[in-house]
């Protein structure tokens, strides 16, 4: 398992070099839930979980021994 947490982390370091490099990306997840008041403003990821947490099982899975 360390070795799938080091792999990953390597990953995700390329992936936010990649990101510093090209700049922000705008990309808006229907599921993503955004409430915006006068005083009040209140966003829930709720997709980018359900899309972080079906790439994370399929890694996990892969790369099990």
């Amino acid at each position: 398992m360390a070795k799938g947490l080091i792999t990953l982390g390597v990953i995700l370091i390329f992936i936010g070099v990649i990101g510093y490099f090209i700049g922000p990306i705008s990309y808006k997840n229907p599921l993503d839930f955004s409430v915006k008041k006068e005083n009040f403003s209140f966003y829930f990821p709720l997709g980018t979980s359900i899309l972080i947490s079906i790439v994370l099982s399929l890694f996990f899975y892969f790369f099990r021994k």
